[in-house]
C-alpha cells in the first residue's frame, strides 16, 4: 500500500538505489508512475506493505517500508529487486552495483567506480569534506541524518 513518504515513521526500513547516470525529467515521471503502481500492490505473505519512495537528484531511488505494520520478507524484497532490475533494463542504467560512489563536486553530482574515487582521493580531487552519499544506511532516520555527509563522516573515510 503506497503512502506519502513523510507519513512513514523514522524507523522505517529503506533501500537506496543509485543510477550511474542522471534520469531525464520524462524518465522520472515514468519511474514515479511505475513505483506507485509497484508499491500499491507490494505485499509480504499476502499482507500489504505500507511503503513509499523518494526520487532524489534525478539519480537516486529510495524505497521505504514501515516495518511496524508489516516487515518486508525475503520474497517481498526479491520482488522489489526484480522491479529495480526491470528499471535497469528499461532505462539501460545500473542501479544495483554497490561498488560505485556518488558524491558532490560543487553543485554537480558525480558518479564513479570505487577504484576511480580512490584515485581521486590520492590526486586530492576529492577531500574529507567532499559530500558523499552514504547508501549503506537502513532507516529513514539515518537517511535524514547521515545520507549526505562529508566523506570523513562516512564509510568513505577509510580512503583518506
Amino acid at each position: 500500500m503506497y503512502v506519502p513518504f513523510e507519513s512513514l515513521p523514522e524507523e522505517s526500513r529503506i533501500w537506496i538505489y543509485q543510477s550511474n547516470r542522471k534520469f531525464s525529467d520524462e524518465e522520472i515521471t515514468e519511474i514515479e508512475s511505475d513505483l506507485q503502481a509497484f508499491l500499491q500492490n507490494w505485499a509480504a505473505h499476502g499482507t500489504s506493505l505500507e511503503s513509499s519512495y523518494q526520487l532524489k537528484y534525478n539519480r537516486f531511488i529510495i524505497i521505504a517500508v514501515n516495518q511496524e505494520v508489516q516487515s518486508a520478507t525475503g520474497c517481498s524484497i526479491d520482488a522489489s529487486v526484480e522491479f529495480i532490475q526491470s528499471l535497469e533494463k528499461r532505462y539501460n542504467v545500473d542501479l544495483l552495483d554497490k561498488m560505485n560512489v556518488t558524491f558532490k563536486l560543487g553543485e554537480h553530482i558525480a558518479h564513479k567506480p570505487l577504484i576511480d574515487f580512490k584515485k581521486m582521493v590520492k590526486d586530492k580531487a576529492v577531500t574529507e569534506s567532499t559530500i558523499v552519499f552514504n547508501n549503506l544506511i537502513n532507516t529513514i532516520q539515518e537517511f535524514n541524518e547521515s545520507w549526505e555527509v562529508p566523506a570523513a563522516d562516512s564509510w568513505h573515510s577509510r580512503f583518506f
